[in-house]
């Protein structure tokens, strides 16, 4: 009798989620942006499966440290429209990191994300702190 090896497919119920803090400080934003997507969808895990929601957590820390490449610190604009007359807002990346840093990683991790059902929880999934302070703490007291 012949024997085949089969795989067997990851359940929801299954799914182990695990813990990242990520440093960003004085990285570049292009590069760790993607990095920080592949833990949310979970594809650095072995099991991954793109039907399932099998991403872990992320936790950001030091997002006023973040810098740019060549001339995009000065130039480098984020809009964002009510849909009302005269509802457009632009922010620049200047006044953005001085105001609220943790908008700029989380603008730059959801456009790495894919546009489909699963990009709103694993957003939620994703802690970003201006500095190293953070409520997480005992996630990583390894």
């Amino acid at each position: 009798m012949k024997t085949t090896a089969t795989t067997k497919s990851l359940k929801e119920k299954n799914i182990q989620r695990n813990w990242h803090k990520i440093d960003v400080k004085g990285k570049v934003l292009g590069r760790i942006a993607p990095e920080i997507a592949k833990y949310l969808q979970g594809k650095h895990k072995r099991d991954y499966a793109p039907y399932l929601d099998c991403g872990d957590y992320v936790v950001v820390i030091n997002a006023s440290e973040v810098v740019l490449t060549g001339r995009k610190a000065g130039s480098k604009t984020y809009t964002r429209y009510s849909g009302y007359p005269g509802g457009l807002r632009v922010d620049k990346f200047a006044d953005l990191l001085v105001k609220n840093p943790t908008r700029i990683i989380e603008n730059a991790v959801s456009g790495m994300l894919p546009k489909n059902k699963f990009r709103t929880d694993r957003l939620r999934r994703m802690f970003v702190s201006k500095d190293e302070n953070h409520k997480f703490n005992d996630k990583f007291s390894k």
